[in-house]
């Protein structure tokens, strides 16, 4: 019996598979560059609603700038309940 191979489908190779065409991708294959304000709103849904996806992600690295990560630590320390 021959053996088959399988293969992952991405999507259409010029919309990286997305939906939304606007968010083709701009920097090299495995990449994609899009504003923040636009997975904002869906990763908040994705962590109240604890989708198991996320986990998939947990050890993934991102860029941001380094402007949002001041305001991401201050916003840590002022979330910080007091001893």
């Amino acid at each position: 019996m021959a053996r088959t191979h399988l293969r992952v489908y991405y999507g259409p190779e010029a919309t990286c598979g997305l939906a939304d065409p606007s968010l083709e991708q701009r920097v090299e294959p495995t990449m994609v560059t899009v504003p923040a304000g636009e997975i904002f709103a869906l990763l908040a849904d994705a962590v109240r609603s604890q989708r198991t996806w996320l986990n998939d992600f947990a050890d993934e690295e991102i860029k941001i700038s380094a402007d949002l990560y001041e305001v991401i630590l201050a916003y840590q320390h002022c979330r910080r309940p007091s001893a």
